[in-house]
């Protein structure tokens, strides 16, 4: 992943959703330990105190927790609690914009469904 430092996203939350992917895809699991602040700042060339910012956030979330001397690790819920939270902030916010643009562009309710079928189907193939 390259970070993008030039976008409105801070970079600890860049991070954060960096190591929420890793757990989705499942190259870190449950009671796994995750990389520490170090790694983070080595692997992305970024102050240490920004990567344990995004982890951090993580831990809050419970989406990680630490191990005292040891690190961090994925919870065992954390792969549910990121779905969650991904479906009903992120999704959500996509589906509004498309919505949003649907209705600027004068597509129907069933253009779009249609349109997101079509593109649902190419997927599968």
């Amino acid at each position: 992943m390259i970070l993008n430092t030039d976008g409105t996203k801070p970079i600890y939350v860049q991070i954060s959703d960096w190591l929420e992917t890793e757990i989705l895809s499942g190259n870190i699991g449950a009671d796994e330990k995750v990389y520490s602040q170090y790694q983070l700042a080595e692997m992305f060339n970024i102050n240490p105190a920004t990567a344990a910012k995004g982890l951090n956030m993580l831990a809050d979330e419970n989406i990680v927790y630490k191990k005292r001397g040891l690190g961090m690790f994925v919870s065992p819920d954390a792969l549910d609690m990121i779905l969650i939270k991904r479906k009903s902030l992120t999704l959500k916010r996509l589906v509004l914009e498309i919505v949003t643009e649907a209705r600027q562009l004068g597509v129907s309710e069933t253009e779009l469904v249609e349109m997101i079928k079509e593109v649902n189907n190419v997927r599968e193939e």
